[in-house]
């Protein structure tokens, strides 16, 4: 049967995306339109490629996460760099190896520009600091004065994922100046409404896998420093918006995957636990999936 699909970021965690996609394809559902943010992005990208939940499997098994993080080459001892270059940057990587790791998988299938594949068939979430604004590629890049046909979706995803003062943000010029674009999951990490909207008819069944225990089990934040504080900020944003947008009808059709146990940057993840969170993924799926009615 043929749906559209919604995929959430969470940095690492995301792997537990691929363990959901492998139940969904085993159910004989297949996407018609993905939507993306950060680590949902990359997932949704490589399904409207044509890669099967087997084939991600494998690209990523033989990635070692470590390989995208590239930090700038400097003279200055590594310590001091680190926080000088996060000054100045405004990130403590670089991003490239991101870009150009998913614009090799996406080549491989034919893929380069979003004017190969068909309209709609692709959208990701990322949030433009310098206007205050949510941008949804490719649709808004007309505001840039881009071609949204000619824009790559490695770029695309890249953005979507620079998440803020870990990735350096990309820069797009306009006709007001500068603009800078950072992960999506700032303003949307969960963008469901792109495709399920109240009050309107739905093209086909709309499925979302969400990396979270539930809508209404946020976990309590614990505030006692100036890092839990910022932290807390950056994960009120995170999911305030989705939050309040996912009603109990909505709920009915995401696919809920609790990740606790695992920070969003930890890219220095054991053999062990990254194929623990895929199968966590899955086992998830695939208890959501035996009561979904759609």
């Amino acid at each position: 049967m043929k749906i559209d699909g919604v995929f959430s970021g969470g940095g690492i965690k995301g792997f537990a995306l691929i363990g959901a996609y492998e139940e969904i394809e085993n159910r004989g559902l297949h996407f018609v339109r993905l939507a993306g943010t950060s680590a949902g992005s990359i997932v949704a990208a490589l399904i409207a490629a044509g890669y099967t939940s087997r084939e991600i499997y494998h690209l990523v098994d033989e990635l070692d996460p470590v390989t995208l993080l590239d930090p700038r080459k400097t003279i200055i001892p590594f310590k001091f760099a680190k926080w000088l270059l996060l000054y100045w940057k405004l990130g403590l990587y670089k991003g490239n190896e991101l870009e150009r790791w998913l614009k090799e998988k996406l080549e491989a299938k034919g893929l380069r520009t979003f004017a190969d594949l068909p309209p709609n068939t692709l959208r990701v979430v990322a949030s433009d600091l310098s206007n205050g604004q949510m941008v949804v590629l490719p649709e808004d890049l007309e505001k840039y004065g881009i071609s949204p046909g000619s824009f790559s979706i490695a770029k695309a995803i890249r953005i979507s994922c620079s998440i803020p003062y870990f990735f350096e943000p990309v820069k797009m010029r306009s006709q007001d100046g500068t603009n800078v674009l950072v992960d999506g999951g700032v303003l949307s990490n969960f963008p469901m409404w792109l495709f399920d909207k109240d009050n309107v008819k739905k093209v086909r069944p709309v499925l979302g896998i969400k990396l979270s225990a539930n809508e209404f089990g946020h976990q309590k934040h614990k505030i006692n420093n100036g890092i839990e504080l910022f932290g807390a900020l950056f994960e009120t944003m995170k999911d305030a918006h989705d939050s309040r947008y996912i009603s109990k009808r909505h709920a009915e059709n995401i696919i809920f995957i609790p990740t606790e146990g695992v920070v969003t940057t930890e890219f220095h993840l054991t053999e062990e636990k990254k194929k623990a969170i895929v199968e966590f993924g899955r086992e998830h799926a695939k208890q959501f999936l035996s009561k979904w009615t759609y």
